[in-house]
């Protein structure tokens, strides 16, 4: 029987200027001057956070759902209208 592996996501440190996020293997910076909805997010709020399917993460407190492929092209991020993007 095959196990099934889901991926992992986790906000490891929070500065003044963006916060750390561990998805699967890989670290990703999102600076607040580009997601800009998390800048006044509470350290509970930032850290609660879901994978959603094997290519997005969910913020409920914030209800904000973001592509890991739009976090690792943050510019691509700034000119999201809305917090929702899967």
């Amino acid at each position: 029987m095959a196990k099934i592996r889901l991926a992992q996501a986790e906000v490891t440190s929070i500065h003044r200027h963006g916060f750390w996020l561990r998805w699967r293997e890989e670290e990703l910076y999102l600076p607040f001057a580009l997601f800009p909805w998390f800048e006044h997010a509470t350290v509970a709020q930032l850290c609660r956070i879901e994978a959603v399917g094997v290519a997005c993460v969910y913020w409920p407190g914030l209800d904000v759902e973001l592509a890991v492929d739009r976090i690792r092209q943050p510019m691509a991020a700034a000119q999201l209208a809305g917090n929702k993007d899967c």
